[in-house]
This record gives structure tokens, C-alpha cells and sequence, in this order.
């Protein structure tokens, strides 16, 4: 799915990025998350042959899963799919909306012409080493995790400090 709000190019955060084409407003529906609708049997098998060939060509994990219900997983490793460029934030700009399972990705902010579009992956801490994060936001820990996973790993580490 293509939108008229975003452009897809390089990203400092990692390889490519979605950005704003133009001002886009607080509330807007800037895409919808698309792509093959799979059972989370299916889509924890993608997630371990991801990480196999990661750890096989020494690159970081990069996953298009995203879940939709406790049934099903939509495969966004596709190529209509433009929303899979949107990058992770610590900080990010966007939310996520399931909406009977279609994910919607929502600005949270007015998003300034040329910003880079972001939302929280909201990764748990299971094999967070894998998946580390470089938005460079004030609240960064270097992990891409969701925030409930950010302030328990938080804590734990400044308690061993």
C-alpha cells in the first residue's frame, strides 16, 4: 500500500525510513499496515529462519511481523507494503490502531515536512539483544523494546549498579 503522506529513502536510524511528503496533522491515518495474513504458528517459523540468516550474514534481525490477534500475524515482507519502512522510536510520533485487525499507523503529534515517521515496535524483552535500537531518542537504552519492557530493564540494571 502506497500513502500520499510518506516518501520512502535512507535512513540514520537503519537502512530506509519513511518520511513525512508533507505537514501531516495530530490524529492523521498516515497507512495502513499490509501484507500476508498468517497463523502465529506460521509467523514464529519466519521470525527463527530471520534470525538464523541474520546470525549466518552477521547483520541485525529484521522482522515484518506484526501481530494482528492471538491467532494471526500479517507477514509485511512484502513488496506493496511501504509501511514496513517505518522505523522504531523510543520517542516515536506515531502510534499503532488495530482496528478489527487492520494496523493503522497514526500520527500522535503534528509531524513536520521531512520528519521521519516512527512508532514503538513494543518488542518484549525476549531476546532484546537482538534487536538493538538506534532512534537516538533522550530515552534510548539501545534496545528495541515496548516502554512497559524500557522502565522494567531499566530498573533491573540500576539495581545492579
Amino acid at each position: 500500500m502506497k500513502s500520499n503522506l510518506i516518501v520512502i529513502k535512507k535512513s540514520i536510524m537503519h537502512g530506509k525510513g519513511a518520511f513525512a511528503k508533507t505537514e501531516i496533522k495530530e490524529k492523521t491515518r498516515i497507512i495502513e499496515y499490509i501484507g500476508k495474513k498468517v497463523t502465529k504458528k506460521r509467523g514464529d517459523k519466519i521470525y527463527l529462519e530471520q534470525v538464523k540468516k541474520a546470525e549466518k550474514e552477521g547483520i541485525p534481525v529484521t522482522t515484518y511481523l506484526f501481530s494482528v490477534s492471538k491467532k494471526y500475524d500479517i507477514d509485511g515482507d512484502v513488496s506493496w507494503n511501504s509501511a514496513k519502512y517505518i522505523n522504531h522510536s523510543c520517542n516515536p510520533n506515531c502510534e499503532v490502531v488495530n482496528e478489527d485487525g487492520h494496523i493503522w499507523i497514526i500520527s500522535k503529534e503534528d509531524i513536520k515536512k521531512g520528519e521521519e515517521i516512527t512508532y514503538d515496535y513494543g518488542f518484549p524483552l525476549i531476546n532484546y539483544k537482538d534487536h538493538k535500537c538506534r532512534c537516538g531518542s533522550e530515552s534510548c537504552m539501545g534496545y528495541i523494546l515496548s516502554k512497559r519492557s524500557r522502565k522494567w530493564l531499566e530498573k533491573r540494571l540500576t539495581k545492579r549498579k
